[in-house]
């Protein structure tokens, strides 16, 4: 069965999510690169800085992946809306913010991971 006239795929809809997908996984490899690289500051640090180091980093941690998991999210959503031409005018905005939106997420899930780790 052919699909009706008015149902015919918009040229150029993947574009947006694309990009968005290439950026959004080289700085989630990059930020996750820094992220697991932390442990390293506190080589030197006493039992007690240590500690602390430790407790704040792997609350840090789950925080930064459930936030990563946000930008997949996000990315998932900006390729899973519809791109049929009579719904694309709809969601063209829609898409493009949401594919935008998704490697802003990876650059606020690492600050915020700085912010959480106590640093020695």
């Amino acid at each position: 069965m052919l699909p009706a006239p008015h149902s015919e795929v918009v040229r150029g809809w993947w574009f947006a999510p694309l990009l968005s997908s290439v950026v959004t996984l080289l700085a989630g490899y990059c930020a996750f690169g820094f992220a697991a690289l932390a442990p390293m500051a506190c080589d030197a640090c006493t039992r007690a800085q240590s500690d602390r180091f430790d407790a704040s980093f792997y609350r840090a941690i789950a925080v930064f992946f459930l936030l990563v998991g946000v930008a997949v999210l996000l990315l998932t959503v900006a390729w899973a809306l519809p791109h049929r031409e009579r719904a694309a005018a709809r969601f063209a905005a829609r898409r493009t913010r949401l594919a935008f939106a998704a490697p802003a997420m990876i650059v606020v899930a690492y600050l915020v991971f700085l912010a959480l780790v106590d640093w020695p």
